[in-house]
C-alpha cells in the first residue's frame, strides 16, 4: 500500500512539474522536446537500455568475487572486454554511419547488447571465464555503437539553441535508468536469492543471515562445521547465480524492447554523414 501511495504521489508531482515547465520561458527541462517522436524514442530507448544493463553489471562484479573467487582487481579486469569493445565500436560508429542509417545502427547496437545479456542467462557457478568475457565483449560492442549514435541523434536533431536542453534530458535519462536498473533488477536478484535452500541442521539465526546476501552466507559459513559450510556456500552461490540469470533475462528483454522502440519511431530513411565530434561514448563505468 505504501508503495502504491508513493507511486501515485510521484506521478502527481511529475505531472505538476511538467505543467510548470511548459509555462516557463526558460524551463529547467524543456518537455516540449518530447513532442518529436524520434527524440522521445531515442531518450526512452536510452533509459530502458541503461535500466536493463546497469543492474546486471552491478551484480556481475559480485558474481566474479563471491562466486568465482576473484579479487576486486581481478573482477574489474574481468569486465574490461566490455569497456574496450565500447570504446572501439564507439569510434567505429563514425565509419559505420556512412554506410548504414542511424536507425539501423542504433537498433542493431541495442539488439547486440540484448543478445549479450541473453547469453549470460546460460552461465553457472563454474562457467569458464572466456564464455562470460565473450558475452561482455558483445555487450560492450553494442553499447559503443548504440550510445554514440543515440547521443548524436539527440543533439543533432534539435535546434542549436536547444542543444543544451536536449543533452540534459539525455543525461537525466541515463542517470534515472541506472538508478532504476540497480533497484529493479536488484530486487529480482534478491527475490530469487532468498529462495535459497538451507542445508538441514543449520541454526535458524545462521540460516536467516545466509538468506540476506551472499556475503552474509559467506560469514554464516564461517560459523559452521566444514561439511555444512561447504553445503551452504554451494547452495548460496547457486541461488545467487540463479538471481543473476533472472536479472540478465529481464535486462535482455528490456534491451530488445528498446531496439524495437527505436526501429518503430525513427524514420527508415538513410542518414549519411559522420557522427558529430561532440558525441560521447558511454561505457559500463559511467557516461
Amino acid at each position: 500500500v505504501e508503495m502504491v501511495i508513493a507511486g501515485a504521489g510521484g506521478m502527481v508531482a511529475l505531472a505538476l512539474f511538467a505543467r510548470r515547465q511548459l509555462r516557463l520561458t526558460t524551463p529547467l527541462i524543456d518537455v516540449r522536446l518530447f513532442a518529436d517522436k524520434a527524440f522521445s524514442g531515442v531518450v526512452v530507448a536510452n533509459l530502458l537500455s541503461v535500466l536493463g544493463l546497469s543492474g546486471v553489471v552491478f551484480f556481475l562484479s559480485q558474481f566474479f568475487q563471491l562466486v568465482g573467487g576473484y579479487s576486486p582487481m581481478q573482477a574489474g579486469l574481468a569486465e574490461l572486454p566490455a569497456a574496450v569493445a565500447a570504446m572501439v565500436f564507439g569510434l567505429l560508429a563514425g565509419v559505420f554511419v556512412r554506410f548504414w542509417s542511424r536507425r539501423v545502427l542504433l537498433a542493431s547496437g541495442l539488439a547486440l547488447v540484448g543478445a549479450g545479456l541473453a547469453s549470460l542467462t546460460l552461465v553457472g557457478p563454474s562457467t569458464a571465464y572466456p564464455r562470460i568475457g565473450g558475452a561482455l565483449f558483445v555487450v560492450g560492442a553494442g553499447l559503443g555503437l548504440a550510445y554514440t549514435v543515440a547521443n548524436d541523434l539527440i543533439v543533432a536533431g534539435v535546434a542549436p539553441g536547444r542543444v543544451g536542453a536536449a543533452a540534459a534530458i539525455s543525461e537525466t535519462a541515463y542517470e534515472l535508468g541506472m538508478a532504476l536498473g540497480i533497484a529493479t533488477l536488484g530486487s529480482v536478484v534478491a527475490a530469487v536469492y532468498r529462495g535459497l535452500t538451507i542445508p538441514p541442521g543449520v541454526h535458524a539465526g545462521v540460516a536467516a543471515q545466509a538468506k540476506q546476501t551472499l556475503g552474509g552466507a559467506n560469514q554464516a559459513a564461517a560459523m559452521l562445521p566444514a561439511d555444512q559450510a561447504d553445503q551452504l556456500l554451494t547452495a548460496a552461490r547457486g541461488a545467487f547465480t540463479d538471481g543473476l540469470i533472472a536479472a540478465a533475462g529481464v535486462g535482455s528483454a528490456l534491451l530488445l524492447a528498446s531496439a524495437t522502440v527505436v526501429w518503430l519511431l525513427l524514420k527508415p530513411t538513410p542518414q549519411p554523414g559522420r557522427v558529430s565530434p561532440c558525441s560521447k561514448v558511454n561505457t559500463l563505468s559511467g557516461s
